[in-house]
């Protein structure tokens, strides 16, 4: 299962990391243990965030994939499913379309 994951961090927990000196470490701990298909870092509501894709195998991996965020940044999150363009291919919408528009 595909998620895009918008990670929101707190101003105060992630300037405490960036003058301890450990941000750098921290992020690269995590991410190397989670391994997402893709990280982008950018500005969320005014402040920073992170946007990830990740390929989980269930719904019981969306707390392994968040504690570590929680609990170094008191980070919040929103999580979204997502497909690609061959998936949505595969979904049957014509199928669906004729059997429910009607």
């Amino acid at each position: 299962m595909r998620m895009l994951i918008n990670i929101a961090f707190p101003i105060a927990e992630f300037n405490a990391l960036v003058a301890k000196g450990t941000i750098g470490q921290t992020i690269k701990s995590i991410l190397d243990d989670q391994k997402p298909e893709a990280v982008y870092f950018t500005e969320m509501h005014g402040g920073r965030g992170m946007v990830m894709v990740i390929d989980i195998p269930g719904p019981s991996h969306v707390a392994i994939i968040a504690e570590p965020w929680f609990l170094k940044f008191k980070a919040t999150m929103e999580f979204r499913i997502v497909m690609s363009s061959e998936e949505l291919g595969s979904a049957g919408l014509d199928a669906l379309g004729k059997k429910w528009s009607g």
